[in-house]
């Protein structure tokens, strides 16, 4: 969007879009905390898509996805992501063509109103307080996992500053080892420039996301013959990296 109308852009953002868009946020938390018996179901999913897309077509932002024949039906998968803005989260909820759940941190649990729709969707707290409670956090992962339902995870634990692809954290890679699934590379390319962390406007860009082949960590293994979840993170990061090209 040329300067000239950038000013006339961010009026209309604060006085029509932003309302909007809460407006749609407490109508799906809401409605999430309200289906919890059928967190699963395709309906529940079809409403929280249509939230997420919202918020792009709200602003007028452009969304291009390829790479969806690789995600095989009823498979579950650990997606990987990059973590550019806050529209990431929309991206991934509106177009990742699956039922999944975030991995997040346990202290989001006690955000008021927020913590309890995570909760009532079945997103995935993960405890790191000690051996005992990460323990219990894969078991709740485990049984969040299957016939189809997938977790997505940003590895670099943060927005980026920059818009370079930051360093990938174990975590995700561990629980694709230990519960024997595949990871699958998600490449997001536009959202910083769309709202890189600290600004507090949109900027009209296009954005992509490219679904990688899934990555079977079955593969890496250490001189012992131990699963080597470094050397997963190596082929996983430059799989994400590439696919921002």
């Amino acid at each position: 969007m040329k300067n000239i109308l950038l000013p006339f852009y961010i009026i209309y953002q604060y006085l029509i879009a932003f309302p909007l868009i809460g407006l749609l946020t407490v109508f799906t938390a809401v409605f999430t905390i309200c289906c919890y018996p059928w967190r699963n179901a395709e309906f529940v999913h079809r409403e929280q898509q249509f939230w997420s897309r919202a918020c792009y077509w709200l602003m007028f932002i452009p969304v291009s996805v390829d790479g969806i024949e690789n995600i095989q039906p009823n498979q579950s998968y650990v997606f990987v992501s990059n973590h550019q803005s806050m529209y990431d989260v929309w991206l991934i909820y509106g177009w990742l063509p699956v039922v999944f759940k975030w991995l997040m941190k346990a202290e989001i649990r006690r955000i008021p109103f927020v913590g309890t729709a995570c909760k009532a969707a079945g997103h995935i707290f993960v405890d790191r307080r000690g051996a005992k409670a990460a323990v219990e956090s894969l078991h709740d992962i485990e049984k969040q996992l299957s016939n189809g339902v997938c977790t997505v995870i940003f590895p670099e634990g943060t927005r980026t500053l920059d818009g370079e692809v930051g360093r990938f954290k174990r975590g995700a890679f561990q629980i694709a080892m230990d519960l024997s699934l595949p990871v699958i590379p998600l490449s997001l390319s536009g959202c910083y420039e769309v709202m890189p962390k600290g600004q507090l406007y949109v900027r009209h860009f296009p954005v992509h996301m490219h679904i990688g082949k899934p990555i079977d960590l079955k593969q890496f293994k250490d001189a012992e013959g131990n699963p080597d979840a470094n050397a997963a993170i190596e082929v996983v990061r430059n799989a994400v990296i590439e696919g921002c090209k």
